[in-house]
């Protein structure tokens, strides 16, 4: 694996964080009734509730 390669893959990564970051930005400044018709605080909460899991898992 070269060194641009490697370059290139976090700069994938950082470009697709960064677009997921902003659309929850975007969500998040939706008043909450139009959240909530659209389901966004439970994707949210699951989201979380997973990485909590997840994060538990490998500490243990």
């Amino acid at each position: 694996m070269s060194i641009l390669s490697s370059i290139g893959r976090i700069a994938t990564q950082y470009a697709a964080a960064r677009a997921r970051y902003r659309s929850e930005r975007i969500l998040l400044s939706l008043p909450a009734e139009l959240r909530k018709d659209i389901g966004f605080p439970e994707i949210y909460d699951t989201r979380n509730s997973r990485r909590t899991a997840t994060f538990s898992t490998k500490v243990i």
